[in-house]
């Protein structure tokens, strides 16, 4: 695909093994709250061409898990996740996304998530994620070493 990334958007290498392997994926962190977006390509598509709904939730759950980290600067695990597809993202489209940490509590964030293309919504999400440790997060750390 040869079509421009919009301005301010760079490509975000901030991303795991998974999500890294279905990108390309962006991030304009210029912005508040932080833009993510990607051009939807043939292998995020169904049969019928459209954004398939497990890409379009990976692509929200990494949103919310950034934003996550930039509101806490502590990790994140989903442990609740809640979609609602509104409409289709298609081939070509320039899909974009952002999150909002509603509160914090205890051990546990509470996110919303966007998705959109222009100025249609495509995904609405409500997630929480458990904040992740010290203890967790070097015990996590020596499993991959």
């Amino acid at each position: 695909m040869d079509k421009p990334i919009p301005e301010g958007f760079v490509l975000n290498d901030r991303r795991g093994p998974y999500t890294s392997h279905n990108g390309p994926f962006y991030i304009n962190t210029s912005k508040d709250p932080w833009v993510h977006g990607t051009y939807i390509i043939e292998r995020h598509c169904n049969a019928a061409q459209i954004a398939h709904g497990g890409m379009l939730m990976s692509f929200a759950d990494g949103v919310c898990g950034h934003a996550v980290y930039k509101e806490a600067q502590i990790p994140g695990v989903t442990i609740k996740f809640n979609s609602e597809f509104l409409s289709a993202a298609r081939t070509d489209e320039w899909l974009e996304g952002e999150a909002r940490v509603t509160s914090i509590k205890d051990d546990f964030a509470f996110c919303e998530a966007r998705l959109y293309v222009s100025n249609r919504d495509v995904l609405l999400v409500n997630a929480i994620f458990k904040l992740r440790t010290n203890k967790q997060q070097k015990r996590s750390l020596k499993k991959r070493r």
